[in-house]
């Protein structure tokens, strides 16, 4: 399987958060081509700000691992990453970020920040952007439309 191929199950995943009326973000860590963790926002279901794609798939991945530290994995998202998020990457020593849709209002891994790849940290992640971006940005177009004409 290669990015796509991951890439497509997050979205997946994301389809499904909007099935729940969430905001259709999904999150899947990869390593050695074995899924250790997914999911898809859940901050509405279960009342929780911090209940993120990203947050919950690394939390799963490291129980997978027997432990925190996430090296040599990929965490593949549909939409571009938090500060909150690009935090946890940084600190869980993923080594990879694939991503679809650039976030120009609130991603952290290159658009309004690069937290992610900041030289001043002890741990940088190599990032992928653009990953089936159409199709992650086009979910995130039909909630947020759907969600307007209500």
């Amino acid at each position: 399987m290669d990015d796509r191929d991951f890439m497509d199950i997050a979205l997946t995943e994301a389809s499904e958060a909007a099935r729940l009326g969430e905001v259709p973000v999904g999150a899947l860590v990869v390593r050695d081509g074995e899924v250790l963790g997914r999911a898809h926002n859940r901050r509405e279901v279960d009342r929780d700000p911090l209940a993120h794609a990203e947050l919950l798939a690394l939390r799963q991945a490291a129980r997978a691992v027997g432990g925190w530290r996430l090296v040599g994995c990929t965490l593949y998202v549909t939409l571009e990453p938090c500060a909150m998020c690009a935090g946890a990457l940084v600190n869980s020593r993923i080594e990879r970020l694939v991503f679809g849709a650039s976030d120009p209002k609130a991603g952290f891994c290159g658009s309004l920040g690069d937290l992610v790849r900041d030289p001043r940290l002890n741990h940088r992640l190599e990032v992928v952007s653009g990953v089936e971006a159409e199709a992650s940005a086009e979910l995130l177009k039909e909630f947020f439309r759907r969600l307007r004409q209500r």
